[in-house]
């Protein structure tokens, strides 16, 4: 496999690495950091201009900063070989697949995986192990271009799972940006409400909450307006529950305030334990057409119903009108998938 890498820092570096060690590719990179990466044997060639990085290339992985990730994810669209497929590694999906323009080899991407030290210095191998790892295919994204970046995926211990653009988008405003929103301000409220007091007062919950506090300014405000209408939207929401416990508390509701408490801790519980994989797993083989965004169709649709894909392959016909999809999900959902499946006109063998 010929890979190539755009930005060689933390993320594109690791991936680099991994994908040499785990799959045997040969990895070109490009980008600032690109000769560095060569010194820490991360990538096998370190190329001057992008269109010399993507010359054969099987997949290309964009790993630019936020802020440039449309304007590069274009200029590799334009210049990418045909056959290739092209995916990305950032946590809004929105403008970026916009900017795809419905180009059936650009698969979304988004790992929840990172480091407190940035840069490709700190690319390690076993970055990804066991992470998950969002893609967004849409309605005319290429089957063959989204089995190949999934597989890639799984083989460098990533877990891909598929989930629709603007649900990307709203789950990462709730659960991501809106935590750092808040950790802002519970720094910037407790640094009021101190003043100039040295002593130390805050204690492990105050740590705990605040950690991600700060966190790269640039990169961070760059996230926060890529996704603002979601952002805006989850702090509204916010607004209203804070709204609601200062009601609570000023009216001296002690049962709202309990039952709003272990409510919160029964939800939490069940937020944390969400998208844990293991056990059995059963595969599904699904005749398809060959037409554009049929697989796209049945992950999407599976994706709906809470059904995450563990592997997949697609075998097509010697004549190419259609082919066999094979789904491995896990053994209690897969009575839920065949019904899924079947409801999208693509029964189960």
């Amino acid at each position: 496999m010929k890979l190539t890498v755009v930005g060689v820092g933390l993320i594109g570096g690791s991936f680099a690495l991994a994908a040499r060690r785990r799959v045997g590719a040969h990895v070109r990179g490009v980008g600032p950091e690109a000769n560095q990466a060569l010194e820490l044997e991360l990538i096998d060639e370190a190329c001057l201009g992008l269109e010399t990085s993507l010359n054969d290339a099987d997949v290309v992985v964009v790993a630019v900063p936020a802020d440039r990730l449309v304007e590069v994810t274009e200029q590799v669209l334009a210049a990418a070989p045909r056959d290739c497929a092209i995916t990305d590694v950032g946590s809004i999906k929105r403008p970026v697949v916009d900017a795809a323009a419905r180009d059936e080899r650009f698969v979304g991407g988004h790992p929840l995986a990172g480091s407190a030290n940035s840069g490709v210095v700190n690319a390690r191998e076993d970055l990804f192990d066991e992470a998950t790892w969002y893609l967004t295919p849409t309605e005319i994204t290429s089957g063959v271009m989204l089995e190949r970046v999934h597989n890639l995926l799984s083989a460098i211990g990533a877990k891909p799972t598929i989930v629709g653009v603007d649900d990307h988008d709203r789950m990462m405003a709730a659960v991501s940006q809106l935590p750092h929103v808040l950790a802002n301000v519970l720094v910037l409220q407790a640094d009021a409400a101190l003043e100039e007091r040295k002593i130390p007062v805050t204690g492990p919950s105050f740590r705990d909450v605040t950690r991600v506090a700060g966190s790269n300014p640039e990169m961070w405000t760059a996230i926060y307006l890529a996704n603002a209408a979601a952002l805006v939207e989850e702090l509204d929401g916010a607004i209203e529950r804070l709204t609601a416990a200062r009601a609570a508390i000023s009216r001296g509701d002690g049962a709202w305030l309990t039952e709003w408490q272990a409510l919160a801790a029964e939800r939490r519980e069940a937020l944390t334990e969400a998208g844990l994989s293991g056990g059995v797993l059963t595969e599904l083989r699904v005749p398809v057409p060959n037409r554009p965004g049929v697989l796209a169709q049945i992950a999407l649709g599976l994706c709906e119903a809470d059904i995450n894909i563990v592997d997949m392959a697609l075998s097509p016909s010697l004549d190419g009108q259609q082919g066999v999809v094979a789904l491995w999900v896990s053994e209690g959902s897969a009575p839920e998938a065949s019904e899924c499946l079947d409801k999208l006109g693509l029964p189960v063998l």
